[in-house]
């Protein structure tokens, strides 16, 4: 038996925040989780991939960086993990939305962006 994947996630960069969060991610079967830590990988993985979230640790990652990716992929959800301060940050089509980390798991695997 098959499961439909319902989410596409990258994880942009190399930090332990995100390979934590990916390990839990992984556990999801309704989940395709996929890591990439080299820029030119970057557009090729989206292509490829299309994800629904492209999730980055903001300590390690200027966001700013990232916002060309909405614009070609406009559905997509950019989601920045700043550990220190127990914070998310999600944009959405340049709307941006500030949740805990407890919080993250509900936007990934909700399945409406709309909501964001």
């Amino acid at each position: 038996m098959t499961v439909d994947v319902s989410r596409r996630v990258l994880l942009y960069g190399s930090s332990i925040i995100l390979e934590s969060i990916g390990a839990s991610l992984r556990r999801s079967d309704r989940l395709e989780v996929t890591a990439c830590e080299s820029p030119n990988e970057d557009l090729r993985l989206l292509d490829s991939l299309q994800p629904d979230i492209l999730l980055f640790d903001s300590e390690a990652t200027q966001a700013e960086a990232l916002f060309p990716f909405l614009e070609s992929h406009p559905s997509m959800l950019l989601i920045g993990v700043s550990p220190d301060v127990n914070v998310v940050r999600v944009w959405s089509s340049r709307q941006l939305r500030e949740i805990s980390l407890e919080g993250l798991v509900g936007v990934i695997t909700s399945e409406r962006h709309e909501s964001v």
